[in-house]
C-alpha cells in the first residue's frame, strides 16, 4: 500500500522529470558539399543556411535552434543549438583561413560533434607517399644508384585533416553518412568499416536530409548525449543570424545559382541599406485592403576583377536582373513583405587576401559597426 509520503515523493519525482531540460551545442563538421547546410535546414524546418551544388558555399558559423518536446518514457524536453560550419578544405587565401577559423571556434564550445561524410564520394584516408631519391647504402652499391624512400606528409588529404580535428576532441562524436538515398545499401558497410578504423564514434547514423531518413533517430541520440541545462535562446527563436545577414546570404545564393566558373567564389555581398516598413495597422472592417508592407534593401556585390564584374552585370544588365529577381523572391518569403531590392557591383581587387575586408564581412562585426554608428548619430543629434 502506497503511503501519502511515498505518493508525494513519486509526484515530486514526476514533476522534476517533466521540468527537466537538456540543452547544448552541436557542431556540424565535414568536407565541402557533405550536406551540412541541407541537414541543418531539414532539422530546423526553416531555411537558415543557403544551399548550392558548388563547394565552399558556407563561409560563417550559422546556428539553428531546435526545440525538442519531451517524449514520455523516452527523453525529456531539450533545446539543441546546431552550429553549421564551413566545409573543411585546404586554405588557399585569407578568406579560406578565416573560414577554417570559424570551424575551430565552433569546436571550442560544443557538447556533441556531428561528422558528416558524403556516402557518394570516395574517402581518401591513405597517407600520401612522397618518393624522394636518396643514395643506396651498403657495400657494393653503385655510386650513382638511387632508391625510393617513403615519407609521410603532414596530412596527405583533407579527409585525414578532418579526422585530425576530431581526434583532439573530448566529447561524443557522431558519424553521419549523408545522401544515403543516392547509393546502394551494400556500399555503406565497407565505408563504415573504413571510417570506424579511424575513430571510435559514439554513434553511426546513416541519414538522408532530403528524404528526412534517420533524422528522428539522430535527434533522439543527440538529446541522450546532451547535459541538463538552461535554454540558450528563447523558444520562438530558430537562428542567431540577424535578418540583414540572411538577406545578404540569399543574394549570394542567387549569385551561386546564376553564375559559374570562378565568379561565385570571388563574390561577397554587403547590405548597405535596410529600411523596414512601419508597423502594420489593421484597417477597419469593410475598408479596401492595404497593400502588403514594403522593405527597401540596397546591397553591394563585391568581386575581384573587371571581367567578373562584367559577368555579374551581363549584357544590358540582364544577369544582375536575374540575380536580383531570384534573390527578391527568397527575401520576400523570409521577411513576409514586398521587397524593393537594389543591387550594384564593385570591384575590390584581391579582396579574399585582405584581412580587414574579410573580417568586415562577418555579420558579428557588421552589427558592432551598426551599433557604433547609431550611438554616434544619437550623440550628434543630442548636441544639436
Amino acid at each position: 500500500m502506497i503511503t501519502t509520503f511515498q505518493r508525494r515523493i513519486r509526484d515530486n519525482r514526476k514533476q522534476e522529470l517533466e521540468n527537466l531540460l537538456k540543452s547544448g551545442f552541436v557542431a556540424i563538421l565535414g568536407r565541402p558539399n557533405a550536406g551540412k547546410s541541407t541537414l541543418l535546414n531539414a532539422l530546423i524546418g526553416e531555411k537558415v543556411a543557403i544551399v548550392s551544388a558548388k563547394p565552399q558555399t558556407t563561409r560563417n558559423r550559422i546556428a539553428g535552434v531546435v526545440e525538442v518536446p519531451a517524449r514520455k518514457g523516452i527523453h525529456p524536453a531539450a533545446q539543441i543549438v546546431f552550429v553549421d560550419t564551413p566545409g573543411v578544405h585546404r586554405p588557399g587565401s585569407h578568406l579560406d583561413r578565416r573560414m577554417l577559423q570559424e570551424v575551430y571556434e565552433a569546436l571550442e564550445t560544443r557538447d556533441v560533434v556531428l561528422l558528416l561524410m558524403d556516402a557518394t564520394r570516395k574517402v581518401q584516408l591513405e597517407a600520401a607517399v612522397v618518393e624522394s631519391q636518396v643514395p643506396e647504402s651498403g657495400p657494393g652499391a653503385p655510386e650513382e644508384s638511387t632508391a625510393p624512400k617513403r615519407e609521410r606528409t603532414n596530412w596527405a588529404s583533407e579527409d585525414e585533416f578532418l579526422f585530425g580535428l576530431i581526434r583532439k576532441l573530448d566529447c561524443p562524436v557522431f558519424l553521419l553518412l549523408t545522401k544515403i538515398d543516392l547509393v546502394p545499401k551494400d556500399h555503406l558497410l565497407p565505408l563504415i568499416d573504413t571510417l570506424t578504423r579511424q575513430f571510435n564514434f559514439a554513434q553511426i547514423i546513416p541519414v538522408s536530409a532530403r528524404k528526412r531518413d534517420g533524422l528522428d533517430v539522430l535527434v533522439r541520440k543527440i538529446v541522450d548525449a546532451l547535459p541538463v541545462g538552461e535554454r540558450y535562446y528563447p523558444k520562438e527563436q530558430y537562428t542567431d543570424q540577424p535578418q540583414r545577414f540572411m538577406v545578404a546570404e540569399l543574394i549570394r545564393e542567387s549569385i551561386l545559382v546564376e553564375t559559374g566558373e570562378e565568379v561565385p567564389y570571388a563574390a561577397a555581398v554587403v547590405i548597405e541599406r535596410f529600411e523596414e516598413p512601419p508597423p502594420f495597422v489593421p484597417r477597419k472592417k469593410g475598408a479596401v485592403p492595404a497593400r502588403s508592407p514594403l522593405t527597401r534593401i540596397a546591397a553591394a556585390i563585391y568581386c575581384e576583377r573587371d571581367g567578373q564584374k562584367a559577368i555579374l552585370i551581363g549584357k544590358g544588365g540582364a544577369k544582375l536582373k536575374e540575380i536580383g529577381t531570384g534573390a527578391r523572391r527568397q527575401i520576400e518569403s523570409l521577411l513576409g513583405t514586398r521587397v524593393y531590392l537594389e543591387l550594384h557591383v564593385i570591384v575590390e581587387p584581391n579582396w579574399r587576401e585582405s584581412k580587414s575586408f574579410v573580417e568586415s564581412l562577418d555579420w558579428r562585426n557588421q552589427l558592432e559597426r551598426l551599433a557604433g554608428d547609431q550611438i554616434t548619430e544619437k550623440h550628434l543629434g543630442d548636441e544639436e
